[in-house]
């Protein structure tokens, strides 16, 4: 079999051997064959690779010594980031805005995910015209998979499994589908959340009724399968894209991530590189690690990163205690109500004989402590719908599941499988308060369906991803964030709403939380900008989403973040919520080429042979030039202080500067610079501070000067620079750190 272009894959013929002894344990770790990507220079490779081997540890090291080798990289496991959206974006109001002819089919999505559930009504092609022909994809066969199943409006599925066996054996296809189908629900949910066709009269369970559509509802979808039971590997990762390259997609769209690393070894890094030299822009997932700080997922600068927010809807149930309190929470049950009556009330952690009872995990509680009973659970640990399953299980007839610290305020909602509802943190201490005191605590559940208008909205969701950016500390991520919380989109009917294998329930649609569920808004936003602008880069679309984002809500306060109850900072949101209408007409932009890239990796002191690694092109950088990351035009700032020289504070005054190159995409005009700053103990110096355009597509050059002062180590503290016409703002985030 040929393989891709710069992927070789070494395959396993060897087995794990496992030792008591410490010495022979390191020894034979050191012996053990593992799945290696070598990444090879193109003037150096071989037509095919006719044979495949996993290497130990040694011959890995011996092999990046050979001439023609970039790098020798081991497999590394990828994990996914688990209607009312275009309302909510304004997509319904504006929509003669965007391309509704033959330019917005001509615009081609690919989804790399779990693969695809065909016969979802979402993927009807009724109203396309037939396969543009630059398409050069293909649907391929698979169990429960044959061409019949893709269409004019699923136009590839396609799906890549050697990575994952040569690390876990052969699939297992009496547990999944070795094909493009879907067995999960993630990629029929994502792609359909991107460019799903419009649904009318969708739901879930009734919560959530109305027209079902995705983002770019006329862009044709292309579904790459790279996620198995076992995860999602490097080495299918990078296949998939090189594939969906060849293919002529116009966006990619991953959500998924393994942390972060220096971008060379970085697969989905390696991977998007190549994409943003064909033209093609990448959204990948923050992650869901929030609200720690330094918890990014895929933070390249040639990767556009988007973190979640919440909708202005919600799917409220109440808890009415037997001291006449309420309490609101959330939850999608949809089955049997709770009899009218109060119910015995009892805590998880006084039904158990375990430390951890209260968590509510499998096989933890006593069934005569809780039969009949409405039972409170803790989240954590485990999955909150089976915590419900085992309260059922039990004997008990509902749940209440309360936040602990970790999760705070955030609430997501479920489709539990008996009634139960989420309740926050303080909500969850007040109920708590009331089982300890009284001696015979009652209770039940009502459920409200779905409420809309809820303000504040969007708030930034506690799970999403945080930054400082630990790789590159200047460029600022995450890029934005969009919808990520309770939305609802397509799904595989091989399983639940739940996911749960005891979930015998089957529906068309889910609802669903996760920067999964944001990267995907993004990525049909991104289509859409390319139909109207077929000629703008990667960059000047990642540019006009970020530039025109908001931080505020129209009563002018600042953005929220649920896991503080406090103003978000660009280091959550990004440039801020993106803001589709807005991003259609940026005025400027902010465009970055492969060169600039390629400057910026010099910048970072990356040897050839790692920029190789990336690039897959023989380049050294320019040893009389000087290079500078502060020089790369990105449309936002971060500006990392070091204080280390100076202990604790630091003493003296340390100057950078940031240089930064505008595009007019718009008419000629002149725009002003303005700065706002939480910090007085940085001067910010805008030159020059005005900037005249005469015609499209002429370039502007400007710096901006950062001169900051003694601040403590661990500081925060933000500013916003924006050009105006008086007609367009073009805005940037501005972060300060001390470290």
């Amino acid at each position: 079999m040929k393989m891709p272009k710069f992927l070789f894959l070494l395959l396993l013929l060897g087995f794990f051997h496992v030792s008591v002894a410490a010495i022979w344990k390191q020894q034979q770790q050191q012996q053990q064959k593992k799945t290696y990507i070598v990444h090879m220079a193109k003037f150096q490779m071989p037509a095919s690779f006719d044979e495949h081997t996993r290497l130990t540890d040694e011959e890995a090291k011996l092999l990046e010594a050979q001439p023609g080798i970039l790098s020798v990289l081991p497999e590394v496991r990828y994990e996914l980031h688990t209607t009312r959206t275009p309302e909510f974006l304004g997509l319904d109001k504006n929509e003669g805005l965007f391309p509704q002819s033959d330019i917005a089919s001509e615009v081609f999505v690919g989804v790399l995910d779990t693969g695809i559930w065909p016969e979802s009504l979402s993927f009807d092609d009724k109203g396309l015209g037939p396969v543009p022909s630059g398409w050069k994809g293909e649907c391929e066969v698979g169990k429960n998979f044959n061409t019949s199943n893709c269409n004019r409006k699923l136009i590839g599925a396609r799906f890549f499994s050697k990575g994952y066996e040569a690390t876990l054996g052969p699939i297992d296809e009496t547990k999944e589908s070795k094909s493009p189908r879907d067995d999960d629900g993630h990629g029929t949910h994502t792609s359909t959340t991107a460019a799903g066709s419009v649904v009318d009269g969708a739901s879930l369970f009734g919560y959530a009724a109305g027209a079902a559509r995705g983002m770019a509802t006329r862009a044709r979808v292309a579904v790459y399968k790279v996620c198995w039971i076992g995860g999602c590997f490097s080495a299918d990762i990078l296949a998939a894209m090189e594939k969906a390259i060849d293919d002529g997609v116009n966006v990619i769209s991953m959500s998924l991530g393994g942390g972060m690393a220096d971008y060379y070894k970085d697969t989905v890094a390696v991977g998007a590189f190549a994409a943003m030299e064909r033209g093609i822009l990448v959204s990948c997932s923050a992650g869901n690690a929030g609200p720690n700080s330094y918890s990014l997922s895929n933070v390249a600068p040639w990767i556009t990163t988007v973190g979640a927010g919440t909708l202005d809807r919600d799917f409220p149930a109440y808890v009415n205690l037997g001291n006449g309190k309420n309490f609101s929470g959330v939850s999608l049950y949809s089955g049997k109500p709770l009899p009218d009556s109060l119910i015995e009330f009892v805590y998880a952690g006084n039904a158990t004989n375990v430390t951890n009872g209260n968590l509510c995990m499998v096989g933890t509680l006593i069934p005569e402590k809780v039969a009949g009973k409405i039972v409170l659970c803790d989240r954590g640990i485990n999955a909150r719908v089976q915590k419900g399953f085992v309260v059922k299980q039990a004997g008990g007839v509902g749940m209440i599941l309360a936040n602990t610290a970790a999760n705070g305020e955030e609430l997501v909602a479920d489709a539990h499988l008996l009634p139960a509802t989420a309740v926050g943190e303080k909500t969850g201490d007040m109920i708590k308060n009331y089982l300890f005191s009284d001696p015979s605590p009652t209770a039940t559940i009502l459920f409200g369906g779905t409420k809309v208008g809820i303000q504040p909205s969007p708030v930034v969701a506690a799970f999403s991803s945080r930054g400082p950016n630990a790789i590159t500390p200047e460029i600022l991520k995450p890029d934005l964030i969009a919808p990520g919380v309770n939305i609802i989109a397509g799904w595989s009917g091989a399983v639940g709403p739940t996911g749960l294998s005891m979930d015998s329930r089957r529906v068309n649609f889910n609802i669903i939380s996760g920067t999964s569920m944001s990267c995907p808004h993004v990525s049909g936003l991104a289509a859409l900008l390319k139909a109207a602008h077929p000629d703008w880069s990667p960059a000047a679309i990642k540019s006009a989403l970020m530039t025109t984002a908001y931080i505020t809500y129209k009563n002018g306060i600042k953005i929220q973040d649920v896991a503080t109850g406090r103003a978000s900072t660009p280091f959550d949101h990004g440039a801020g919520h993106v803001d589709p209408v807005s991003a259609l007409d940026p005025g400027l932009v902010y465009d970055i080429t492969v060169d600039d890239y390629l400057d910026f990796l010099c910048a970072l002191q990356y040897t050839s042979l790692q920029i190789n690694s990336i690039a897959r092109r023989n380049f050294t950088c320019d040893a009389t030039k000087k290079y500078s990351v502060t020089d790369l035009n990105y449309p936002s700032f971060a500006i990392p202080f070091d204080t280390a020289q100076s202990g604790r504070t630091a003493a003296a005054t340390t100057t950078v500067k940031y240089t930064r190159t505008l595009t007019n995409v718009g008419t000629p005009a002149t725009y002003k610079a303005s700065v706002t700053s939480q910090v007085a103990s940085v001067k910010i110096l805008v030159e020059p501070e005005s900037l005249a355009f005469s015609q499209t597509n002429e370039k502007k050059t400007y710096t901006v000067t950062f001169s900051g002062g003694s601040m403590p180590s661990g500081t925060t503290s933000f500013a916003r620079l924006e050009w105006s016409d008086g007609k367009h703002v073009v805005g940037s985030p501005i972060a300060f750190s001390w470290t």
